[in-house]
C-alpha cells in the first residue's frame, strides 16, 4: 500500500491522540516530496531528520499557492480541478490543485456532519454571488455537493434575486422534517438584511456567513456583523465556517464566535513577526495551520490571520496581519 493510500484510510479515524504522529510522518513525506516545500525548507537550511514535533515544523507561506504549483508526488498525477481563491482583477488568486476531487467534498461532508448531523436533515440555501460569477470556487463546491448529498429537491444557489430565495425559504421552513441552513458571503447576507429586516422568512434558520466584504461594504468586526444579522434573522447565533482555498478541511463557529477543529484540523499560533515561533500554548498570535488531508498539496500552511486560542482547543479569528490580501472566507479585519 502506497503512503498516500495509508494515509487516507487512516484520515477519518484520526484522533487527539494520533493527530502528532501522523501529521510528522505525513510532514516527512511532504518534505521529500513536495517540491515547493522541499526548495522552501532547503533554502531556509533545515533539515527534515530534525523536525521531532509539531513546533519544529517549518511551515509553508500560503501565497506559495500563487506563485507556484504546490503538489506532492507531481509526477504521479495530472490536476483533476482546480479551486481559485476569490480576488480582485488586480489580485494574483491561489491556486489548489486537486488530484482527487471526491476527496475534498467527502472529507467536508464528514466534517459538516461532524459538528451538524446527516446532510439529509439539512435543506441548503445559500447567498454566494460573487464565489458563483468568479467560478473555481471551493466552497461553492461544497455546497453543491452538501445540497446534492442532502437529496433537497430546491435549488440551493441564488444569485442577486432575493424574492426567489425568500420564497424558498419559506417552502424549505414547511417541511417539518428538515433543518433549513442559510450560507452566505458577508456582503450578501447585509444586502439581504438591508432589504428584507422585517421578512418573517428570515426567523427560525440556521444562518452561516462566510465572511468576505469584496470591497462591497466596509469591513467589521465579528461583534458589529453578527449583532447588525440577528436584528433580521433573530436572537440565535450567527454561525461561521474558517475555510480557505488552500485547505481542503474547515472548522465551523455555532453560534459564539470560537471555532472548533476536528480531527484532522489543527492551528499553532505564532508571534507575528516571528514565522518560525508556532507555539501549541500560545493565546494569541498569527494562524499556522495543519490540515492532514492536504495529502497532494502541503498540509502545514502559514497564513496571515490573527487568532486567539483558549484552553478548550477552540479558536476567534481577530483579522489580518496588515498588508495581506483581504480574502473571502472569514477574513474580517
Amino acid at each position: 500500500m502506497s503512503f498516500r493510500d495509508e494515509h487516507l484510510r487512516a484520515l477519518p479515524a484520526i484522533s487527539a491522540a494520533t493527530f502528532e504522529q501522523t501529521a510528522l510522518r505525513l510532514f516527512q513525506h511532504q518534505a521529500q516530496n513536495c517540491p515547493p516545500y522541499r526548495h522552501y525548507l532547503t533554502a531556509l537550511g533545515r533539515n527534515p531528520s530534525d523536525v521531532h514535533t509539531l513546533t519544529d515544523i517549518p511551515f509553508l507561506p500560503i501565497e506559495f499557492f500563487k506563485a507556484h504549483e504546490v503538489r506532492t508526488d507531481p509526477a504521479d498525477w495530472t490536476p483533476q480541478e482546480v479551486f481559485l481563491s476569490s480576488g480582485t482583477t488586480q489580485q494574483q488568486r491561489s491556486r489548489h490543485l486537486l488530484r482527487d476531487p471526491v476527496l475534498y467534498r467527502q472529507n467536508a461532508a464528514r466534517i459538516f456532519e461532524q459538528t451538524y448531523g446527516p446532510l439529509t436533515s439539512w435543506t441548503f440555501l445559500a447567498l454566494l454571488p460573487s464565489y458563483l460569477e468568479q467560478g473555481h470556487s471551493s466552497l461553492v463546491a461544497m455546497v453543491e455537493y452538501f445540497a446534492k448529498a442532502s437529496g433537497q429537491t430546491q435549488p440551493a444557489f441564488f444569485l442577486h434575486d432575493h424574492e426567489a430565495l425568500l420564497q424558498a425559504l419559506a417552502t424549505a421552513k414547511r417541511d417539518s422534517g428538515r433543518q433549513v441552513m442559510l450560507l452566505g458571503v458577508s456582503y450578501a447576507l447585509l444586502d439581504l438584511v438591508a432589504a428584507y429586516a422585517s421578512a418573517p422568512e428570515l426567523l427560525g434558520l440556521t444562518v452561516l456567513e462566510t465572511g468576505g466584504m469584496k470591497g462591497r461594504r466596509r469591513e467589521m468586526i465579528r461583534e458589529e456583523l453578527h449583532a447588525e444579522l440577528q436584528t433580521a434573522f433573530g436572537p440565535q447565533g450567527i454561525h461561521s465556517e474558517y475555510g480557505m482555498t488552500e485547505l481542503l478541511s474547515q472548522a465551523y463557529s455555532t453560534g459564539d464566535g470560537r471555532f472548533f477543529c476536528p480531527p484532522g484540523l489543527c492551528i499553532l499560533l505564532r508571534e507575528p513577526s516571528d514565522p518560525f515561533s508556532a507555539d501549541t500554548t500560545r493565546p494569541a498570535g498569527a494562524i499556522n495551520v495543519i490540515d492532514l488531508a492536504n495529502i497532494d498539496s502541503c498540509a502545514f500552511i502559514e497564513t496571515k490571520d490573527l487568532a486567539r486560542q483558549y484552553s478548550d482547543g477552540s479558536f476567534e479569528v481577530l483579522g489580518r496581519l496588515d498588508n495581506s490580501d483581504v480574502r473571502g472566507c472569514n477574513q474580517m479585519v
